[in-house]
């Protein structure tokens, strides 16, 4: 004689998630009620939440932005790394790959922006900041130091992506800089490349400049920065100044752009527009240098 239950009854009546039907739970979701799985279950305030509901009030939540409209991005500065992460990886292969061969396809001369005595290959405006010389190390330390210092500063202020931006043109800058300020090639003249960060340093330079001044901050030690660092290239032979100054003017307007666009729903669209406008200027300059 039997007095337990039937089988089929208790199970019709066990919670199941609604995710994976074939888990029971108990745990409820204090926001919708429904029954969440250990997978499904996301910690809240008071008990749990469904990943569902989770992902509803993220959605529905406005994005937090900075100042200069950029994503608020906690954590450790991933672009400032990145950029540290490939300079320190082009460096390596420098030393390993023979012949020179890593400079001679990524390193900017004005040979290569010269159209009659080679071919015009504008990337290296670009590419060649990532390189460093091979003969004193020194160049990728220091460089890779104040991008660390200036880079844990800026991203956060202006947002990765615009702290990307504003990094690459003033890298494309400091090139420019060179490419207008130094004599084009020449037969019988010896040529000089130009490899390294220091352009879109001293755009980082500048852009903290100009931050700075939109934030009511101090820059006297900027400035004092800036011109010793300036200085420097003047005194140590075989250090484009050129660069240095390109990149710095470059990441000033790049900071111009970000710092005094209005805030509003189409800030981004205006700085996009700002940021390109520069690069457009930039292209400018080095077209007419190389063609007239």
């Amino acid at each position: 004689m039997s007095y337990g239950i039937p089988s089929a009854e208790p199970s019709a009546q066990v919670p199941v998630c609604p995710r994976h039907p074939d888990r029971p739970s108990y745990v409820r979701c204090q926001r919708c009620g429904r029954p969440a799985c250990p997978d499904c279950q996301r910690a809240a305030a008071v008990g749990f939440q469904c990943v569902d509901c989770v992902n509803e009030a993220q959605r529905a939540t406005p994005e937090v932005r900075t100042v200069y409209g950029g994503a608020v991005a906690a954590g450790k500065p991933r672009v400032t790394f990145g950029i540290i992460a490939v300079c320190a990886v082009l460096y390596v292969l420098q030393w390993l790959i023979p012949n020179d061969a890593i400079y001679q396809t990524l390193g900017f001369a004005n040979i290569y922006a010269e159209p009659r005595y080679g071919q015009f290959e504008p990337w290296r405006m670009l590419t060649a900041a990532f390189l460093h010389s091979q003969g004193f190390i020194l160049h990728i330390v220091l460089n890779m130091y104040m991008l660390w210092a200036f880079g844990q500063a800026l991203e956060p202020l202006l947002g990765r992506v615009r702290f990307l931006a504003l990094y690459l043109v003033s890298a494309i800058g400091g090139s420019v800089g060179y490419l207008l300020l130094t004599p084009l090639y020449e037969p019988g003249r010896p040529l000089y490349g130009v490899v390294g960060a220091s352009g879109a340093i001293f755009g980082l330079f500048g852009a903290m400049l100009l931050v700075q001044r939109h934030r009511g901050g101090d820059t006297r030690q900027l400035w004092v920065l800036i011109a010793i660092n300036g200085v420097i290239g003047f005194v140590i032979p075989q250090i484009a100044w050129q660069a240095h100054l390109g990149g710095l003017v470059a990441g000033g307007l790049c900071a111009a752009v970000l710092a005094y666009t209005p805030r509003g729903p189409r800030q981004g669209l205006i700085q996009a527009a700002g940021l390109a406008a520069v690069l457009a200027l930039l292209a400018l300059a080095a077209w007419l240098r190389v063609t007239l």
